[in-house]
């Protein structure tokens, strides 16, 4: 048998071959740099994909993973048509999250997935703590858009990836989101953020998208927001918080601050007013149809809450051949009646003057004379100038208020002899009182006209002071916010109607409305002529005198002090006026003997005189019939 022996020759190949492959796998080991580039990118991938499902993200492998080549091209296509269909090369664009912009007013995020705004700060305002006022922030927004593709797809743009870009021209900032088909067929969020303006331009329009949205299903636009509380009082915020809108042809409307739920017509812009700080869309072509909802968020109004109320509208978007053009407008900005006047889009209509004259009055006479006013005097200062000015105007209408009670005080005597002698004929009674107040030139109704006069004063104050703007973080005395209530004391319990707090301008006006009802309640009650049920009428007055300081301490517990200041004010001087009538203008001698010569005189009456004296008559005339009838 022959030996076997070692072959040296095969052993050398062995080991050769097995060098090279050693020194092969040494050349191509990863050097330190890169094997920490590959745990960065899969650290990286790992908090990507965390993220969008913190998110509800739509698309489960990030636009990052395809960038980098970690998902094959065939996944990468299969999973993106399955959740996008034709919107699928949008997600390859878009690698950010958010877009942030700035002007001299606002502080703009964008979420890149929606392209719509994530968060609107206005720069130059606080709220009641000193917090920053957000309109939008941590998702109490939202803008979307639903619609159906050719494929059958109900798509949500708020879910969807838009690619962004950011260009300047001068003092334009422009800011552009696309969610894109391919880069000349896209859908395209346009804002135009301008300096010095709180009104962007906006647009919404589609391009090369014919083929690819379903005109014959609804295209509709949501608009979503919860407002932030922003004031010390909830309850007096939410009293100015509601939904207005305006009607093509610029007749305007609001749902006020009960809960709505309504459908409206032919609407130019709508906006979600959150008493000192609003939010507007407006739009060029009028939306054909909108629902709008309103919601009050506040169930105890004695608990601190975050939100005020909740807002929501849907309109829908009309194709023009095929694609979606819409041109509007947003205002994030301050309920301010100058800010919003200088627009000329009606957006006044936002503060809450007041309707018909009232609205009028605030407009065109009291905010001009308060701007004025404020523009060289503090606030408080303003507000008690102008209540001097106004009462000042219309101490005329006092004097013949008073002048009228006056002469019914001297009629009195000679009205309770007529009354005493027709005890038992009311009319005849009637008929010659007619005649006595025509001959002297007094009649109760001189005394009334002059009240109903300044009704439309003291409403449209009432309507002023709580939507002066400028009144706001303004403070006077002891009052830090003369557009909220002042605070003396804290109260260990919540009084209802009251409030766990004592306003001091709210006791000072109850104090000077009794004195004032006192003076004008006692004369009043002078000049009235005896008769029956006459003493059921003083008592019921009586209670009027201690009921109304009473109703104005509760009510205005919680209203802006910088209205309890000007009826404090107001009563005031309605005091001073009666004491320095009544003592040193009108002489009751002298209109005593006027009043008598005034007898003496032919009295011609007017109209109405001669058409009441005919119908007494007549029915003097039918009583005396009757009662021949029954004898």
């Amino acid at each position: 048998m022959e030996e076997k022996k070692i072959d040296i020759n095969s052993i050398i190949g062995f080991v050769l071959i097995f060098a090279i492959l050693a020194y092969m796998l040494w050349q191509n080991k990863p050097t330190p740099e890169e094997i920490e580039a590959q745990e960065k990118a899969k650290q990286e991938q790992v908090e990507a994909k965390q993220k969008a499902n913190d998110n509800n993200e739509t698309i489960v492998t990030t636009a990052q993973d395809y960038t980098q080549g970690t998902v094959s091209d065939s996944l990468k296509q299969i999973e993106l048509k399955n959740k996008l269909g034709a919107f699928a090369y949008s997600a390859m664009q878009s690698t950010t999250n958010e877009t942030i912009v700035e002007s001299d007013l606002l502080a703009l995020k964008f979420n890149n997935r929606g392209g719509y705004l994530s968060e609107v700060r206005l720069k130059q305002f606080v709220d009641y703590d000193s917090v920053p006022i957000y309109i939008v922030k941590d998702k109490n927004a939202s803008f979307n858009i639903t619609f159906s593709t050719t494929d059958n797809r109900v798509l949500n743009t708020k879910d969807l990836p838009f690619v962004p870009t950011v260009t300047k021209n001068g003092d334009i900032t422009v800011i552009s989101f696309k969610l894109k088909v391919s880069e000349s067929q896209f859908l395209e969020y346009r804002y135009e953020l301008k300096k010095g303006d709180y009104m962007m331009d906006f647009a919404i329009r589609s391009q090369g998208l014919s083929n690819v949205i379903n005109g014959s299903k609804p295209i509709n636009l949501d608009w979503k927001l919860k407002g932030y509380r922003h004031a010390k009082s909830i309850s007096y915020e939410n009293r100015y918080t509601d939904i207005h809108y305006e009607y093509e042809g610029g007749k305007d409307d609001y749902t006020g601050a009960r809960d709505a739920d309504e459908d409206i017509e032919d609407v130019t812009w709508i906006g979600y007013k959150q008493h000192f700080f609003s939010s507007v869309l407006l739009t060029d072509k009028p939306f054909k149809n909108v629902k709008i909802k309103s919601e009050n968020l506040v169930d105890d109004e004695t608990i601190d809450t975050i939100y005020t109320k909740s807002f929501a509208a849907t309109m829908p978007l009309q194709l023009e051949g095929g694609e979606i053009n819409q041109t509007m407008d947003w205002y994030y900005g301050p309920s301010d009646f100058k800010v919003l006047n200088a627009y000329n889009k009606n957006l006044d209509e936002l503060v809450p003057f007041g309707w018909g004259l009232f609205g009028w009055i605030n407009r065109y006479l009291f905010m001009p004379l308060f701007t004025f006013l404020g523009t060289f005097l503090p606030y408080g200062i303003a507000i008690i100038v102008m209540t001097v000015l106004i009462k000042l105007l219309l101490s005329f209408v006092q004097y013949k208020q008073f002048l009228s009670q006056a002469k019914m005080k001297i009629l009195k005597p000679e009205l309770d002899a007529i009354r005493a002698k027709h005890k038992d004929n009311k009319m005849k009674a009637q008929q010659e009182t007619m005649a006595l107040q025509t001959k002297a030139g007094a009649s109760p109704m001189a005394g009334c006209l002059p009240a109903l006069i300044q009704l439309p004063v003291f409403y449209s104050l009432f309507q002023f002071f709580p939507s002066a703007f400028d009144l706001r973080q303004k403070s006077f005395l002891w009052a830090d916010d003369l557009s909220s209530y002042d605070v003396i004391a804290n109260l260990p319990i919540n009084i209802p109607f009251y409030g766990n707090h004592v306003s001091l301008f709210p006791i000072l006006a109850s104090v000077a409305i009794f004195f004032y009802m006192r003076l004008t309640t006692g004369q009043n009650m002078a000049t009235q002529p005896q008769q029956e049920g006459m003493p059921d009428m003083a008592k019921m007055m009586k209670y009027m005198m201690y009921f109304s300081p009473i109703m104005m301490l509760f009510f205005f517990n919680n209203y802006a002090s910088g209205l309890s200041l000007y009826y404090f004010i107001s009563n005031l001087i309605s005091i001073g006026i009666i004491l320095v009538i009544k003592h040193f203008i009108l002489d009751e001698d002298k209109i005593h003997a006027q009043m008598q010569e005034n007898k003496k005189k032919p009295k011609k009456e007017n109209r109405f005189q001669k058409k009441m004296a005919e119908m007494m008559e007549q029915a003097e005339k039918q009583k005396q019939a009757q009662q021949k009838s029954k004898k």
